[in-house]
């Protein structure tokens, strides 16, 4: 379902959410006050076999000039319009972000979830940021359409990445991560890492295995926002192979009450909610609150004691028993 082009250019404007308003037990997080930002549908050519997809993309421009760019991935059977809501909340932060929507089923295999063997279309997602930095690449001219449609000519798209999918996207993002890792050694210097959000496993295959043991290691931060098991995450597969794939005292979250359509937020639907459950306002206050701020970790290379175990934030969602902390391998 798309908008007009006459009605392209939308607002999106997002506020601070402190978690003490959402979860009455813990104060204020110590996040910046959000701004406008402003969303562009267009859409991203990717190459598919021996052809080429023109997919839709929703471009974010924060108010002023990018910090990063956010590669932000939605799940399998969705659409870019269901993470608009977390889109808004990173852009609002000061990111660049691209929300493409990719196919969840194609007689060539071009798909977000690995239904046969869809790692040569996701070589050429790849493909898109290895070549980020030119703008007469795939990437660089959906963006030049983008921000000709928003009255942003000053916008380039920054150098410094962090990829972050929700479901099926989470796979797909840490695949990709580590394709632009072999493939694309010059764009690899600028990918900070990846906020993952109840990733899931395809049946088939073993990309999201593949992505993080490449990734593991590389002094990435992977970090990951799960929800308890439930059919829609498949068991809690994505979380489980961040746990074991990935090597360190602590790899994220996991929402105690949370429901796998809680990275949709707002933007979630009847038929995410039908299927995977409605997301409660103290949950996705804390997934958008911890997903921003771990995105900023990682593109500043910092570690903010609020957001960590241990942090005042963290120590009180703890607390009330609204997550509970995952650990990697040892």
């Amino acid at each position: 379902m798309r908008a007009t082009r006459a009605a392209r250019a939308l607002a999106v404007a997002t506020t601070a959410v402190a978690a003490a308003t959402a979860v009455a037990t813990a104060p204020a997080a110590a996040a910046p006050a959000r701004a406008t930002a402003t969303r562009i549908q267009t859409t991203v050519e990717i190459r598919c076999a021996f052809t080429t997809l023109d997919q839709s993309a929703d471009w974010y421009f924060p108010s002023g000039t990018p910090e990063g760019l956010v590669w932000l991935q939605h799940g399998f059977a969705r659409a870019n319009d269901h993470v608009a809501d977390l889109a808004g909340e990173y852009a609002s932060a000061g990111y660049l972000v691209f929300a493409p929507t990719l196919p969840s089923g194609h007689i060539f295999g071009c798909t977000l979830q690995n239904i046969g063997n869809n790692t040569d279309f996701l070589g050429n997602v790849a493909d898109l940021f290895g070549r980020a930095s030119d703008p007469d690449g795939k990437l660089g001219r959906s963006l030049a359409r983008a921000k000709a449609e928003a009255g942003r000519p000053e916008v380039t798209i920054p150098s410094s990445m962090v990829f972050s999918g929700h479901s099926a996207g989470g796979e797909a993002v840490a695949y990709v991560a580590n394709r632009v890792r072999t493939d694309h050694p010059a764009a690899w210097t600028g990918l900070r890492g990846l906020v993952l959000l109840d990733p899931v496993k395809s049946f088939i295959g073993d990309n999201l295995v593949t992505g993080l043991d490449g990734l593991d290691g590389t002094g990435r931060q992977i970090r990951t926002i799960s929800a308890p098991d439930n059919p829609c995450n498949n068991g809690s597969s994505g979380t489980e192979a961040v746990q074991s794939e990935v090597h360190g005292p602590f790899v994220g979250v996991r929402l105690t009450s949370g429901d796998h359509t809680d990275a949709e937020g707002a933007s979630t639907d009847s038929i995410g909610t039908i299927a995977c459950g409605t997301p409660e306002a103290g949950n996705v206050a804390a997934l958008q609150t911890f997903a921003v701020a771990w995105a900023r970790d990682a593109f500043d290379g910092t570690r903010t004691p609020a957001y960590l175990p241990g942090g005042a934030y963290y120590q009180n969602l703890l607390s009330a028993g609204t997550i509970e902390t995952l650990t990697g391998a040892s």
